[in-house]
């Protein structure tokens, strides 16, 4: 008899400090709005087409970033789900920058 099994996907983890939920706001935005505020500051010192040209890379830059970023930290059996910034920051928060403990009861 063939037995298939699904494995339970581990939640996006709950940041606790508040410095942690700040680092982790941050990171979510700049991966948010980075690309558009570069473009608009480009586009305030020079020219409309450098910062069109700007706004491009700059977001194929931060969609490299982000999936690198996704890569690194979300475990291999759920990489194929969808991620926000959002969950994207939280995880990298989590995993490399705050190791908070768990207490355990």
């Amino acid at each position: 008899m063939d037995q298939n099994f699904l494995e339970l996907i581990e939640p996006t983890p709950k940041i606790e400090s508040k410095k942690c939920k700040f680092i982790a706001l941050l990171l979510s935005l700049s991966l948010t709005h980075s690309p558009l505020l570069v473009g608009i500051v480009i586009w305030y010192f020079y020219d409309y087409f450098f910062a069109g040209a700007t706004l491009l890379i700059t977001y194929l830059v931060i969609g490299i970033i982000r999936s690198q970023l996704r890569n690194d930290v979300i475990p291999i059996n759920q990489r194929e789900f969808h991620y926000t910034d959002k969950a994207i920051a939280a995880w990298v928060v989590a995993k490399q920058l705050c190791h908070e403990r768990k207490n355990e009861d």
